[in-house]
Parts: structure tokens; C-alpha cells; sequence
């Protein structure tokens, strides 16, 4: 049976604002955090309540936080708890081949839209492929919509923990499509079981710098 094609992703005029501010509060919090947490908060005012109210609450929080506080929270959630991992492809693939391909096309996919990544930037980071969707709405979306049950799975994780980046990822998520019953599937299977892993084979098929420790994250 012939599969029918999958339906052009469909974006709103807002989505590129939403996504690159969302790209910042993602960001580590260094010396720049509260130039980011400025302009979002002058750009957020313009998105739809669902995406705005999250990263207000987000902003109102890292603002009344000290920075150092706030970059030790950040590397206690993300480089410390693999099941808040903000490499989107780590959910779907685990350390596996199949993950060190995926990371391949999504660099190949930037390149071809002109987006050249910094050496120490991995292409599935969360933070990157919303810059990427910033920037090409369309193949941004779709990227976002591939890995919707990762996003769901992490913004569960962050909001279970109570963890101040969950109203971040609850903006992600007013972004996209609700889940689907094949996404909720996924999300459960993931919930229960994890990540695939296989630790045998994968030098031959992904240069070291693009298979990092998983829970880990940019500085």
C-alpha cells in the first residue's frame, strides 16, 4: 500500500519569535543571561497567551535568581538526569548508530539552509534547533514535530521535578500539534523503558564530537 505523504507542517507568523526566544532561556546561563532575559522579556508580550505566559513565568524567575544559582540549577538538571537530556535525538535513538545518522542529516540539513554550527555545538540540542526553526519556519517545525514525543517526554520529566525550565518546554509544546495517539504510545514507551542502547560500533559511523555524554550540555 502506497503511504500518503505527510501534510506540510503549518506555521503561524509568530512561530519564528516564539522559538527564538525560547532558544535563549535554553541557553546556559553565563555572562549574556540577562541580555537574553531582556529581550525576551520585550518579545514575549507578542506571542499568543499559551507561549507567552510560560516564558514570562520562566523570565519573572531567572531574573529574582542569582546567576551562579541559576547556572548550577541548569547544569544540575541537564547534565545530571538523562531524562531532562536536551539532545532531542538521545530519546529517540539512545547511544546507537542510528543516533550518530540522525545527528549527521540534521548538520546536513543546517548546512543546506546556510546555518554553520560553532565546534561546540551538537545539531539535536534543543536550544539549536529551535535557533534552526527561528530561522526556516517550515523545516524547523517539521524537525520540532519529529522528535514531539522526546520534547513531551522532557517536559514531563521538568515538570515533575518542579524544575523552572518546564514553562520553558510548556511554550515549546504550544508550538506544535497536540499529540497524537501514536506519539502518546511513543512517550509511554520511553517513559517506561528508555533510550535504545548499543555501545558496540559507533565510532565508525559519527565523528566523537557529535556523540557527547547525553545528559550533557553546551557552554
Amino acid at each position: 500500500m502506497k503511504r500518503k505523504p505527510r501534510p506540510a507542517a503549518r506555521t503561524e507568523p509568530w512561530h519564528p519569535c516564539a522559538w527564538q526566544v525560547q532558544s535563549l532561556l535554553l541557553a546556559y546561563p553565563d555572562e549574556q543571561s540577562a541580555e537574553r532575559l531582556s529581550l525576551a522579556r520585550r518579545a514575549a508580550p507578542a506571542l499568543p497567551d499559551r507561549v507567552r505566559d510560560p516564558l514570562l513565568a520562566f523570565t519573572a524567575h531567572a531574573e529574582r535568581t542569582p546567576a551562579a544559582e541559576l547556572a548550577t540549577a541548569y547544569v544540575a538538571t541537564f547534565d545530571h538526569r538523562k531524562r531532562c537530556c536536551l539532545y532531542l535525538t538521545y530519546y529517540a535513538h539512545g547511544d546507537t548508530r542510528r543516533r550518530g545518522i540522525a545527528l549527521l542529516r540534521l548538520k546536513q540539513a543546517y548546512a543546506a539552509a546556510g546555518l554553520r554550527l560553532a565546534d561546540d555545538e551538537l545539531p539535536d540540542h534543543l536550544a539549536v534547533v529551535l535557533e534552526f526553526a527561528a530561522t526556516e519556519p517550515a523545516a524547523g517545525h517539521r524537525l520540532l514535530t519529529e522528535h514531539r514525543a522526546g520534547l513531551e517526554l522532557l517536559r514531563l520529566a521538568l515538570r515533575a521535578e518542579d524544575l523552572p525550565w518546564a514553562a520553558v518546554l510548556e511554550s515549546v509544546s504550544a508550538t506544535l500539534p497536540p499529540l497524537k495517539g501514536d506519539e502518546q504510545d511513543a512517550v509511554a514507551r520511553l517513559a517506561a523503558q528508555g533510550p535504545p542502547e548499543e555501545q558496540v560500533g559507533l565510532a565508525p559511523y559519527t565523528p566523537p564530537q557529535f556523540m557527547p555524554d547525553p545528559a550533557g550540555g553546551p557552554r
